[in-house]
């Protein structure tokens, strides 16, 4: 399995910033030190282009990032402060998840240890999502004719507000996502497939809600690709996420929907999403149960 990563997707943040910013070294090196991920299995991007950023974006919005002309009400939706190195790392974010969807379609399964911003709208940045990497990657694979129809499959905590606005009335992507019925964002527009959940829901419930409304997805989606953003941010104890999941529940959600996925022979693009958890460390360990998920599917079938 190949996975896009680079130095930079870390940047400083001012002392006591929420995001932890830490995760995606520290994720690189459980999946290398468990040998998930060989040395060879990551690949660097380079930042995407400015103008592919208008697939997904106004580009009054992209100027603002580019130039740093974010008023101060923006920062504060965004929730993180603008720099140079900010714009640098979203743009190679999402530079990483187009690697890793044409990565998906050669090989099966593709990863960027970082991504699944999906809280960033045509318009405007907020969740500490700055720049929807999914929305520009769908375009980019469809402009080159890559793909026809693609499934995105949000199991974050939280709504994925800005792909639902980025694809709505576009029959091309079908937008799933299972979430905090409760939790931000407060104004949620319509998904094509929205499974909202109850504040503590746990294991049983959740992979039950889960297991009837994947295959849904699935057929109505007939998808040539999948993105899954795996937000680790479900499981108890997360700072912003409310609901109950165990780590076992977290695993099995992982092995259910990558089991389902491969066993009907679609490439599967795989994203972190958002995860807050008592450290950096235990935040990117909870996020490595999907690549651990995906090698032991994908390696036994001959997928690299």
């Amino acid at each position: 399995m190949r996975a896009s990563f680079h130095e930079d997707y870390e940047i400083p943040l001012p002392e006591g910033h929420p995001f932890p910013m830490r995760k995606f070294s520290a994720l690189r090196r459980i999946l290398l030190d468990e040998k998930v991920l060989a040395a060879g299995d990551l690949v660097t991007p380079d930042e995407v282009d400015w103008s592919d950023l208008e697939l997904a974006h106004d580009s009054s919005y992209i100027d603002k990032i580019r130039e740093g002309t974010l008023s101060g009400d923006e920062e504060r939706r965004l929730g993180l402060p603008w720099s140079p190195a900010l714009a640098r790392r979203s743009r190679l974010a999402v530079a990483g998840t187009v690697l890793a969807a044409w990565n998906a379609r050669e090989d099966g399964i593709g990863a960027n240890l970082a991504g699944g911003t999906h809280h960033a709208c045509p318009d405007h940045g907020e969740g500490f999502c700055v720049l929807n990497d999914v929305g520009v990657a769908i375009r980019i694979l469809q402009r080159e004719e890559e793909i026809r129809r693609a499934l995105i499959v949000d199991l974050d905590v939280h709504q994925g507000n800005a792909n639902a606005l980025c694809f709505q009335g576009d029959d091309s992507v079908f937008t799933f996502s299972m979430h905090g019925g409760r939790n931000f964002p407060m104004r949620k527009p319509a998904s094509d497939l929205d499974v909202p959940l109850d504040d503590h829901c746990g294991d049983i419930e959740y992979l039950d809600l889960l297991e009837r409304h994947l295959d849904d997805a699935v057929a109505r989606s007939r998808p040539d690709l999948v993105f899954l953003l795996s937000g680790v941010d479900v499981v108890l104890g997360d700072r912003y996420g409310r609901l109950a999941l165990t780590r076992d529940g977290l695993r099995r959600r992982e092995r259910f929907v990558l089991g389902e996925l491969h066993q009907r022979g679609l490439p599967v693009t795989l994203l972190l999403s958002g995860g807050y958890a008592a450290s950096p460390k235990l935040t990117a360990d909870l996020h490595a149960e999907t690549h651990r998920a995906a090698m032991g599917l994908w390696s036994t079938s001959g997928g690299s």
